[in-house]
């Protein structure tokens, strides 16, 4: 349920991993998801003309469907693995945990990195136990941008 500041601070950090992407001429895919959704915003190419106007109408709060998420993540993924066996398959989740989901690790991508947007008094933990769970990268966004 990310908004406000940690809201605008996680499209900082797409904005700077998606240039980072584009400079390497790598495959990338936005997949959002909220309220019952899970939309594929742009990808696997990431557009000549890609800056932050993608991500204005982005929003936050409400819950997260993670599942959702996840199963949309899962179908770009395999369809990678079928064009380009051989190309690494990287899934990058964004959020602050605050999901009952707890789906299981998706076996298309090669890595996972969960990066952390909990913040507040009472913090859940669940991005770090998921972390674990799929046995991938923990971070926060403050690894990310120092």
């Amino acid at each position: 349920m990310m908004s406000g500041r940690q809201l605008a601070h996680a499209k900082g950090l797409l904005v700077a991993l998606f240039d980072q992407v584009g400079a390497s001429r790598d495959d990338a895919v936005l997949i959002c998801f909220g309220g019952a959704r899970a939309d594929v915003r742009f990808g696997p190419a990431i557009p000549r003309w890609w800056n932050e106007r993608w991500l204005e109408p982005i929003g936050g709060g409400g819950g997260t469907p993670l599942a959702h998420g996840i199963r949309a993540a899962r179908t770009v993924l395999a369809r990678a693995a079928r064009r380009r066996p051989a190309q690494q398959r990287w899934l990058w989740l964004l959020t602050d945990g605050r999901s009952a989901d707890r789906p299981a690790r998706p076996l298309e991508a090669d890595r996972t990195v969960l990066v952390d947007f909990e913040r507040g008094a009472v913090r859940l933990g669940r991005c770090a136990a998921l972390a674990d769970a799929w046995d991938g990268l923990y971070l926060t966004p403050d690894d990310l941008l120092g």
